[in-house]
């Protein structure tokens, strides 16, 4: 399977007339989605607290946020890590389970969830 590359854009929950359009790879693997730093504070995002997060070869420090995410006609709110210069913008399984969406293999593209209520 390869690399599945989304758009989608980030809205500041607060005040929904800011957003950012972001373009980057969905990882099943990651927790959580990370966008720019710069991208999240140029709609105004402020960070909440900081986590330590496993990477290859030890550990980051990076900060997180709330926002909210559209991707596919579907909105729900996410948390959200202010990546630095190095990091790539991702879509963790977090986003996919808010928005209901999941990779679908055979196409290497997202494609709707059977939401479950138990």
């Amino acid at each position: 399977m390869g690399f599945v590359k989304v758009k989608f854009r980030i809205y500041n929950p607060a005040d929904r007339s800011k957003f950012v359009d972001v373009e980057g790879i969905v990882d099943t693997g990651a927790i959580y989605a990370v966008v720019s730093r710069s991208y999240l504070e140029s709609i105004g995002l402020k960070p909440v607290e900081k986590r330590v997060f496993r990477v290859f070869g030890g550990e980051v420090e990076r900060e997180v946020g709330i926002a909210e995410i559209e991707l596919m006609g579907r909105r729900g709110g996410i948390t959200i890590i202010f990546g630095e210069e190095k990091d790539i913008s991702i879509l963790g399984v977090t986003a996919l389970e808010a928005l209901g969406l999941e990779v679908d293999p055979i196409k290497n593209t997202l494609k709707e969830s059977q939401l479950l209520m138990l």
